[in-house]
């Protein structure tokens, strides 16, 4: 499992007092990057070889500016060319959001899904977990 800390910032939040909804797609994405880096070690957009097919979040409590906010991301199935990645947000100690990100890996030149395999698919599995919230 991944953790990445983050900390909000005020123009995170909203009129309502509380972070907005809109931020926890941006951080579910950044705190992928570590799996991004497994595909392309330098993060060059040129050599990017994954596309998203789905996106879910489930916003289970709200968040607030002054605590950081903790994510851990993991995945919770790999198929033959498509993988989902599962995120938790935590803030003091309560899972507030729940993510799922349907990732496939992917030929930007013949526009197709490519299988995982080999060195590839094992750094992958060392990220595979059960999901342990419903």
């Amino acid at each position: 499992m991944l953790t990445r800390t983050i900390e909000p910032a005020f123009y995170d939040t909203d009129a309502l007092g509380h972070v907005n909804n809109t931020r926890l797609p941006a951080w579910f994405e950044l705190a992928r990057n570590d799996l991004f880096r497994l595909f392309t070690p330098d993060l060059d957009p040129a050599k990017w070889r994954l596309i998203m097919a789905r996106m879910e979040i489930d916003y289970r409590a709200e968040l607030h500016y002054g605590h950081d906010i903790e994510v851990r991301t993991y995945l919770s199935r790999l198929g033959n060319s498509s993988f989902t990645v599962t995120q938790e947000a935590h803030q003091k100690g309560e899972l507030t959001n729940l993510g799922h990100t349907v990732l496939v890996h992917f030929d930007h030149q013949t526009k197709k899904a490519v299988p995982i395999e080999g060195e590839l698919r094992e750094a992958l599995m060392e990220h595979l977990h059960e999901p342990e919230i419903a």
